[in-house]
């Protein structure tokens, strides 16, 4: 046997609960949330040159005052192809070419660590260009032959 329902009632709407105690329920916080950290493409070519640059000024004093600069690619390609950088050294100047560096690489190798490898090997690369010596003399502790 069934029980007889009870009428269902509808409770009229609080003016609290609608406006909230002071009347601002509904808005939004005043203080954003945290932005997510940069991890993007320009961003970690950023981050890997500052480091290299920032630990061979550190062994290389002849590179502390020259002026390193990113360009996404270069004006003309050079008759040995499409440079990386460019080196500079009366203006006191090294300009690293992005979209070179990160697009021609080796095929199969376009994963992080291998881009890293890549973005620092160019900065070496310049760097040791622009003081005259070979990549892996850039090596403070390189015996001197």
């Amino acid at each position: 046997m069934r029980r007889p329902r009870s009428p269902r009632r509808t409770a009229a709407p609080r003016r609290g609960d609608r406006h909230g105690r002071h009347g601002r329920l509904g808005r939004s916080s005043v203080v954003r949330p945290p932005l997510p950290p940069l991890d993007g493409r320009l961003d970690t070519f950023d981050l890997h040159v500052g480091s290299a640059v920032e630990l061979l000024r550190s062994m290389w004093p002849e590179l502390r005052p020259v002026r390193i600069e990113i360009a996404a690619m270069p004006a003309h390609a050079d008759p040995d192809g499409l440079p990386r950088w460019l080196v500079d050294t009366a203006a006191q100047r090294i300009v690293l070419f992005r979209v070179p560096i990160e697009r021609l690489m080796e095929p199969g190798h376009d994963d992080a660590a291998h881009r890293r490898v890549a973005i620092e090997g160019a900065v070496f690369r310049a760097a040791a260009q622009y003081i005259g010596r070979e990549p892996w003399e850039m090596d403070p502790h390189h015996p001197e032959e």
